[in-house]
C-alpha cells in the first residue's frame, strides 16, 4: 500500500486542507473527501528512497550514482571500467555508458 496526498479544492475539513490516504496503486484516485465529501484533487508528491547499500552494491545492481561536486560537475561514484570519474555538462564523452548497464 502506498500513501497519497490529496488537497481539498474548496474548503478544508477536519482532515485539513492537505491530507494523506493509504491506497493500493491499482485504486482509482479519490474525487471526494472520505470525511466531508467535498471535492479533492490528488497531489504529485516527492518521494524519498533511502538505501543502506554501498556504492559497489548499487553499481552491481545496475544503478549509477552521481554526486554533485560543482556547478555542472558530478562525480560518478559507481563508475565502471572505462567510464569517466566526473560527468561534466556539455561533454557527452563523460556520460556513463548506458549500453553497458541496460541489458535484455
Amino acid at each position: 500500500m502506498a500513501v497519497y496526498e490529496y488537497e481539498h479544492t474548496t474548503t478544508a475539513c477536519p482532515l485539513g486542507k492537505v491530507f494523506e490516504v493509504e491506497q493500493s496503486i491499482h485504486d482509482k484516485p479519490l474525487v471526494r473527501c472520505p470525511r466531508c465529501n467535498e471535492p479533492v484533487r490528488k497531489l504529485i508528491s516527492r518521494i524519498n528512497i533511502k538505501t543502506s547499500r554501498s556504492n559497489a552494491e548499487l553499481r552491481d545492481l545496475g544503478f549509477t550514482k552521481l554526486v554533485k561536486r560543482d556547478d555542472g560537475v558530478y562525480e560518478n561514484v559507481t563508475r565502471r571500467k572505462g567510464e569517466s570519474r566526473y560527468m561534466e555538462r556539455g561533454k557527452p564523452e563523460t556520460m556513463p555508458h548506458v549500453n553497458k548497464i541496460i541489458r535484455d
